[in-house]
Protein backbone atom coordinates (compact mmCIF):
# COMPACT_ATOMS: atom_id res chain seq x y z
CA UNK A 1 0.00 0.00 0.00
CA UNK A 2 1.29 3.56 -0.78
CA UNK A 3 1.68 5.60 2.44
CA UNK A 4 3.20 9.47 3.00
CA UNK A 5 5.16 10.28 6.64
CA UNK A 6 3.78 12.90 8.25
CA UNK A 7 5.63 13.22 11.23
CA UNK A 8 6.24 9.37 12.37
CA UNK A 9 2.43 8.93 11.49
CA UNK A 10 1.70 7.19 8.27
CA UNK A 11 -0.75 7.96 5.61
CA UNK A 12 -2.25 5.52 3.44
CA UNK A 13 -3.16 7.70 -0.44
CA UNK A 14 -4.49 6.93 -3.35
CA UNK A 15 -3.96 9.12 -6.77
CA UNK A 16 -5.65 8.69 -10.18
CA UNK A 17 -5.42 10.44 -13.74
CA UNK A 18 -2.78 13.18 -14.89
CA UNK A 19 -3.40 17.00 -14.54
CA UNK A 20 -3.32 19.49 -12.40
CA UNK A 21 -3.49 17.88 -8.41
CA UNK A 22 -6.92 17.84 -7.13
CA UNK A 23 -6.62 16.81 -3.13
CA UNK A 24 -9.96 15.27 -1.91
CA UNK A 25 -10.19 15.30 2.17
CA UNK A 26 -13.07 13.39 3.58
CA UNK A 27 -15.56 14.46 6.84
CA UNK A 28 -15.45 12.57 9.80
CA UNK A 29 -17.95 9.91 9.30
CA UNK A 30 -16.15 8.63 6.44
CA UNK A 31 -12.88 8.11 4.89
CA UNK A 32 -11.03 8.77 1.12
CA UNK A 33 -14.15 6.13 -0.44
CA UNK A 34 -16.58 8.56 -0.04
CA UNK A 35 -14.98 10.51 -3.10
CA UNK A 36 -15.16 7.58 -5.76
CA UNK A 37 -17.91 9.37 -7.92
CA UNK A 38 -15.55 12.26 -7.98
CA UNK A 39 -12.91 10.80 -8.84
CA UNK A 40 -14.24 8.84 -11.40
CA UNK A 41 -15.06 11.80 -12.94
CA UNK A 42 -12.66 14.28 -12.80
CA UNK A 43 -9.56 12.01 -13.10
CA UNK A 44 -10.21 12.41 -16.39
CA UNK A 45 -8.79 15.83 -16.68
CA UNK A 46 -6.90 16.20 -13.53
CA UNK A 47 -4.38 14.38 -11.12
CA UNK A 48 -7.03 13.11 -8.28
CA UNK A 49 -5.51 12.38 -5.06
CA UNK A 50 -7.36 10.98 -2.22
CA UNK A 51 -6.23 9.74 1.67
CA UNK A 52 -7.08 8.32 4.90
CA UNK A 53 -6.77 11.38 7.65
CA UNK A 54 -4.91 9.81 10.43
CA UNK A 55 -6.80 7.70 12.61
CA UNK A 56 -8.71 6.49 9.78
CA UNK A 57 -7.14 2.73 8.57
CA UNK A 58 -5.29 1.43 6.76
CA UNK A 59 -3.62 5.32 7.69
CA UNK A 60 -2.40 5.04 11.33
CA UNK A 61 -3.89 5.04 14.43
CA UNK A 62 -1.61 6.88 17.79
CA UNK A 63 -2.87 5.90 20.83
CA UNK A 64 -1.83 9.03 22.14
CA UNK A 65 -4.76 11.90 21.73
CA UNK A 66 -2.50 14.49 21.56
CA UNK A 67 -1.34 13.02 18.03
CA UNK A 68 -4.60 14.45 16.53
CA UNK A 69 -6.05 17.88 16.03
CA UNK A 70 -6.91 20.26 13.71
CA UNK A 71 -3.09 21.91 13.14
CA UNK A 72 -2.30 18.54 12.87
CA UNK A 73 -4.50 17.43 10.18
CA UNK A 74 -3.60 20.99 7.92
CA UNK A 75 0.58 19.51 8.51
CA UNK A 76 -1.16 16.55 6.81
CA UNK A 77 -1.76 18.11 4.28
CA UNK A 78 1.17 20.06 3.55
CA UNK A 79 3.23 16.47 4.29
CA UNK A 80 1.32 15.02 1.55
CA UNK A 81 1.90 17.76 -0.92
CA UNK A 82 5.25 17.29 -0.52
CA UNK A 83 5.96 13.96 -0.40
CA UNK A 84 3.92 13.57 -3.85
CA UNK A 85 5.75 16.53 -5.20
CA UNK A 86 2.85 18.88 -5.43
CA UNK A 87 3.69 22.58 -5.94
CA UNK A 88 -0.29 23.33 -6.23
CA UNK A 89 -3.59 22.18 -5.79
CA UNK A 90 -7.04 22.55 -5.97
CA UNK A 91 -8.38 21.33 -2.30
CA UNK A 92 -12.30 19.62 -2.07
CA UNK A 93 -13.16 18.93 0.97
CA UNK A 94 -16.34 18.33 3.00
CA UNK A 95 -17.10 18.94 6.71
CA UNK A 96 -13.87 18.12 9.02
CA UNK A 97 -12.26 17.82 5.77
CA UNK A 98 -13.66 21.60 4.00
CA UNK A 99 -12.76 23.24 7.67
CA UNK A 100 -8.84 21.33 6.94
CA UNK A 101 -9.20 22.91 3.53
CA UNK A 102 -9.68 26.48 4.59
CA UNK A 103 -7.36 26.33 7.14
CA UNK A 104 -4.78 25.47 5.07
CA UNK A 105 -5.70 28.12 2.63
CA UNK A 106 -5.44 30.61 5.23
CA UNK A 107 -1.91 29.30 5.95
CA UNK A 108 -0.35 28.41 2.45
CA UNK A 109 -2.32 30.52 -0.20
CA UNK A 110 0.09 30.31 -2.30
CA UNK A 111 0.13 26.17 -2.47
CA UNK A 112 -3.49 26.37 -3.18
CA UNK A 113 -5.14 26.98 -6.40
CA UNK A 114 -9.00 26.81 -5.59
CA UNK A 115 -10.85 25.63 -2.38
CA UNK A 116 -14.11 23.32 -2.46
CA UNK A 117 -15.58 23.74 1.28
CA UNK A 118 -18.64 20.87 1.20
CA UNK A 119 -20.79 20.71 4.29
CA UNK A 120 -18.43 23.21 6.42
CA UNK A 121 -19.46 24.29 10.08
CA UNK A 122 -20.92 22.21 12.37
CA UNK A 123 -20.36 23.53 15.84
CA UNK A 124 -19.15 27.18 14.40
CA UNK A 125 -22.62 29.26 15.24
CA UNK A 126 -22.33 31.17 18.31
CA UNK A 127 -26.05 29.94 18.90
CA UNK A 128 -24.90 26.47 18.41
CA UNK A 129 -21.13 26.57 20.46
CA UNK A 130 -22.02 25.33 23.79
CA UNK A 131 -24.42 22.40 22.38
CA UNK A 132 -21.57 21.37 20.00
CA UNK A 133 -18.71 21.29 23.09
CA UNK A 134 -21.10 19.49 24.59
CA UNK A 135 -22.14 16.47 22.25
CA UNK A 136 -18.60 15.99 21.17
CA UNK A 137 -17.68 15.39 24.57
CA UNK A 138 -20.47 12.91 24.48
CA UNK A 139 -20.13 11.10 20.93
CA UNK A 140 -16.22 10.83 21.84
CA UNK A 141 -17.00 8.54 24.89
CA UNK A 142 -20.21 7.04 23.21
CA UNK A 143 -17.56 5.62 20.20
CA UNK A 144 -15.33 4.57 22.74
CA UNK A 145 -18.21 2.43 25.13
CA UNK A 146 -20.82 1.63 22.74
CA UNK A 147 -18.51 0.45 19.83
CA UNK A 148 -19.12 1.27 15.83
CA UNK A 149 -21.78 -1.06 15.06
CA UNK A 150 -24.11 1.01 17.59
CA UNK A 151 -22.49 4.64 16.50
CA UNK A 152 -22.32 4.07 12.57
CA UNK A 153 -26.04 3.32 13.16
CA UNK A 154 -26.51 6.22 15.15
CA UNK A 155 -24.92 8.60 12.75
CA UNK A 156 -26.48 7.47 9.80
CA UNK A 157 -29.93 8.04 10.75
CA UNK A 158 -29.33 11.67 12.20
CA UNK A 159 -31.00 14.33 11.04
CA UNK A 160 -28.25 15.65 8.54
CA UNK A 161 -27.63 12.16 7.20
CA UNK A 162 -30.67 10.02 6.29
CA UNK A 163 -31.88 11.70 3.14
CA UNK A 164 -28.95 9.83 1.73
CA UNK A 165 -31.02 6.43 2.32
CA UNK A 166 -34.29 7.73 1.25
CA UNK A 167 -32.75 9.09 -2.14
CA UNK A 168 -30.02 6.35 -2.62
CA UNK A 169 -30.19 3.31 -0.19
CA UNK A 170 -27.19 1.45 -1.76
CA UNK A 171 -24.99 4.68 -0.88
CA UNK A 172 -26.24 5.31 2.53
CA UNK A 173 -25.78 1.45 3.24
CA UNK A 174 -21.64 1.60 2.37
CA UNK A 175 -21.59 4.38 3.70
CA UNK A 176 -22.58 3.03 7.17
CA UNK A 177 -20.33 -0.34 6.70
CA UNK A 178 -17.62 1.66 6.49
CA UNK A 179 -18.18 3.83 8.98
CA UNK A 180 -18.55 -0.05 11.08
CA UNK A 181 -15.07 -0.73 10.22
CA UNK A 182 -13.26 2.50 11.25
CA UNK A 183 -11.37 2.58 14.68
CA UNK A 184 -13.25 3.41 17.66
CA UNK A 185 -9.78 4.98 19.23
CA UNK A 186 -9.15 6.88 15.98
CA UNK A 187 -12.90 8.57 15.80
CA UNK A 188 -12.55 8.95 19.21
CA UNK A 189 -9.79 11.17 19.78
CA UNK A 190 -10.34 12.87 16.42
CA UNK A 191 -13.55 14.50 17.78
CA UNK A 192 -11.97 15.18 20.70
CA UNK A 193 -9.04 16.62 19.45
CA UNK A 194 -9.87 17.92 16.13
CA UNK A 195 -13.58 18.37 16.17
CA UNK A 196 -14.25 19.91 19.72
CA UNK A 197 -10.65 22.23 19.92
CA UNK A 198 -10.81 23.70 16.27
CA UNK A 199 -11.63 27.72 16.07
CA UNK A 200 -15.38 28.35 15.33
CA UNK A 201 -15.41 29.45 11.66
CA UNK A 202 -16.89 32.45 12.91
CA UNK A 203 -14.12 33.41 14.88
CA UNK A 204 -11.58 33.83 11.86
CA UNK A 205 -14.25 36.34 9.92
CA UNK A 206 -11.14 39.41 10.05
CA UNK A 207 -8.33 36.42 8.68
CA UNK A 208 -11.58 35.27 6.25
CA UNK A 209 -11.87 38.66 4.69
CA UNK A 210 -8.44 38.90 3.89
CA UNK A 211 -8.64 35.74 1.68
CA UNK A 212 -8.62 36.04 -2.14
CA UNK A 213 -8.63 32.41 -3.37
CA UNK A 214 -11.62 31.23 -5.01
CA UNK A 215 -13.64 29.42 -2.99
CA UNK A 216 -16.85 27.53 -3.75
CA UNK A 217 -19.33 26.76 -0.57
CA UNK A 218 -21.38 23.92 -1.10
CA UNK A 219 -24.10 22.98 1.05
CA UNK A 220 -27.08 21.24 1.54
CA UNK A 221 -30.39 23.05 2.10
CA UNK A 222 -31.45 20.29 5.01
CA UNK A 223 -27.57 20.78 6.69
CA UNK A 224 -29.05 22.70 9.15
CA UNK A 225 -25.96 23.16 11.44
CA UNK A 226 -24.04 24.64 8.85
CA UNK A 227 -26.19 27.13 6.69
CA UNK A 228 -25.58 30.21 8.79
CA UNK A 229 -22.00 29.67 8.94
CA UNK A 230 -22.10 29.39 5.04
CA UNK A 231 -23.82 32.53 4.94
CA UNK A 232 -21.23 34.00 7.26
CA UNK A 233 -18.47 32.70 5.16
CA UNK A 234 -20.30 34.21 1.96
CA UNK A 235 -20.75 37.59 2.96
CA UNK A 236 -16.26 37.87 4.07
CA UNK A 237 -14.31 35.92 1.79
CA UNK A 238 -14.17 38.06 -0.99
CA UNK A 239 -13.73 35.48 -4.00
CA UNK A 240 -16.56 33.12 -2.76
CA UNK A 241 -19.87 31.62 -4.46
CA UNK A 242 -22.38 29.82 -2.15
CA UNK A 243 -23.85 26.83 -4.28
CA UNK A 244 -27.21 25.52 -1.85
CA UNK A 245 -28.56 22.26 -3.09
CA UNK A 246 -32.00 21.67 -2.38
CA UNK A 247 -33.76 18.67 -0.24
CA UNK A 248 -30.35 17.54 0.54
CA UNK A 249 -28.18 16.93 3.56
CA UNK A 250 -24.55 16.60 4.78
CA UNK A 251 -23.16 14.26 2.36
CA UNK A 252 -24.01 16.39 -0.42
CA UNK A 253 -21.41 14.44 -2.59
CA UNK A 254 -22.88 11.03 -2.09
CA UNK A 255 -26.55 12.37 -2.28
CA UNK A 256 -26.29 14.46 -5.51
CA UNK A 257 -22.80 13.35 -6.97
CA UNK A 258 -23.87 14.32 -10.47
CA UNK A 259 -25.26 17.93 -9.43
CA UNK A 260 -22.26 18.29 -7.03
CA UNK A 261 -19.63 17.19 -9.59
CA UNK A 262 -20.92 20.05 -12.39
CA UNK A 263 -20.94 22.40 -10.20
CA UNK A 264 -17.49 21.91 -8.75
CA UNK A 265 -16.34 21.52 -12.31
CA UNK A 266 -17.76 24.62 -13.76
CA UNK A 267 -16.43 26.36 -10.76
CA UNK A 268 -12.67 24.70 -11.47
CA UNK A 269 -12.98 25.86 -15.14
CA UNK A 270 -13.86 29.18 -14.53
CA UNK A 271 -10.75 29.15 -11.93
CA UNK A 272 -9.00 28.08 -14.92
CA UNK A 273 -10.09 30.57 -17.30
CA UNK A 274 -9.39 33.29 -14.68
CA UNK A 275 -13.34 34.26 -14.95
CA UNK A 276 -14.56 33.11 -11.51
CA UNK A 277 -15.90 36.24 -9.55
CA UNK A 278 -13.04 38.57 -7.53
CA UNK A 279 -15.79 40.26 -5.71
CA UNK A 280 -17.37 43.96 -6.88
CA UNK A 281 -16.83 47.65 -6.01
CA UNK A 282 -19.18 49.07 -3.93
CA UNK A 283 -21.64 51.47 -5.08
CA UNK A 284 -21.90 54.70 -2.93
CA UNK A 285 -24.47 57.59 -2.83
CA UNK A 286 -22.08 59.32 -5.42
CA UNK A 287 -21.78 56.47 -7.75
CA UNK A 288 -22.67 57.18 -11.28
CA UNK A 289 -25.62 54.89 -11.29
CA UNK A 290 -27.52 56.81 -8.42
CA UNK A 291 -26.20 59.95 -10.16
CA UNK A 292 -27.84 58.68 -13.31
CA UNK A 293 -31.15 57.38 -11.94
CA UNK A 294 -31.43 61.00 -10.82
CA UNK A 295 -30.60 62.63 -14.09
CA UNK A 296 -33.25 60.19 -15.41
CA UNK A 297 -35.83 61.19 -12.78
CA UNK A 298 -35.41 64.68 -13.67
CA UNK A 299 -35.42 64.38 -17.15
CA UNK A 300 -38.99 62.48 -16.41
CA UNK A 301 -39.96 65.22 -14.46
CA UNK A 302 -39.25 68.17 -16.97
CA UNK A 303 -41.29 66.27 -19.57
CA UNK A 304 -44.34 65.47 -18.08
CA UNK A 305 -44.52 69.16 -17.23
CA UNK A 306 -43.96 70.15 -21.09
CA UNK A 307 -46.81 67.72 -21.79
CA UNK A 308 -48.79 69.60 -19.66
CA UNK A 309 -47.74 72.95 -20.75
CA UNK A 310 -48.38 72.00 -24.57
CA UNK A 311 -52.14 70.58 -23.78
CA UNK A 312 -54.87 72.83 -24.55
CA UNK A 313 -57.16 74.31 -21.53
CA UNK A 314 -61.34 72.56 -21.56
CA UNK A 315 -63.48 75.61 -22.26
Amino acid sequence: MPYIDATGVKLYFEETGEGHPIIFLHELGSDSREWEAQVRYFSRAFRCITYNARGYPPSDVPEEPALYGWQLAVDDIDALMRGLVVERAHLVGLSMGGYAALQFGLRYPERVSAIVAAGVGSGSAPSQRDAWLRETSVLARAFIERGMDAMARKMAYGPTRVQLKYKDTRSWQEFMERLRHHSQRGISNTMVRCQALRPPLHDLRHQFSKMRLPVLLALGDEDAPCLETNLMLKTVLQNAGLWICPNTGHTINLEEPTAFNAQVDCFLAAVERGSWRRGYPAIDDQSDLRIEMRHDRRANVKQSVDRMSNTPTAS
